[in-house]
């Protein structure tokens, strides 16, 4: 017997940037899993913004400063950060429309960084 199996491809990684927070989807996510916190950080000149998860241990230490860490809730399906201010801020830079929409974007894990990167370029 000759059997082809179906393979899916793998689901694209997805932030959605909403009025006051960012929601990650389930692909996404499985970068999260065991993150107690997040660091958010951007590049104007690149349109991109960055997810880094801070395991409890990492994020317990008084290295970096407690406004520079924020919470994540995870979800089974999906994974949120909710900061305004943040939001406020990518909104200027970049001069997105999240008053009565949502936007999605594409994200890709950088493994050497430990960092989800978020393009802004192009909303899907």
């Amino acid at each position: 017997m000759n059997i082809t199996w179906y393979n899916e491809k793998p689901k694209d990684c997805i932030v959605t940037i909403g009025n006051g927070s960012l929601t990650l989807n389930k692909p996404a996510v499985t970068f999260f899993e065991n993150a107690y916190s997040v660091m958010l950080g951007q590049n104007t000149d690149d349109k991109l913004i960055f997810i880094k998860p801070l395991n409890k241990q990492r994020a317990m230490m008084h290295d970096l400063p407690e406004n520079s860490k924020y919470r994540i809730t995870i979800r089974s399906s999906y994974g949120r950060i909710t900061n305004k201010a943040f939001l406020k801020e990518v909104v200027e830079w970049f001069n997105l429309d999240v008053i009565e929409n949502v936007l999605k974007f594409k994200a890709v894990w950088d493994p050497k960084n430990e960092i989800l990167v978020v393009d802004l370029k192009e909303v899907v």
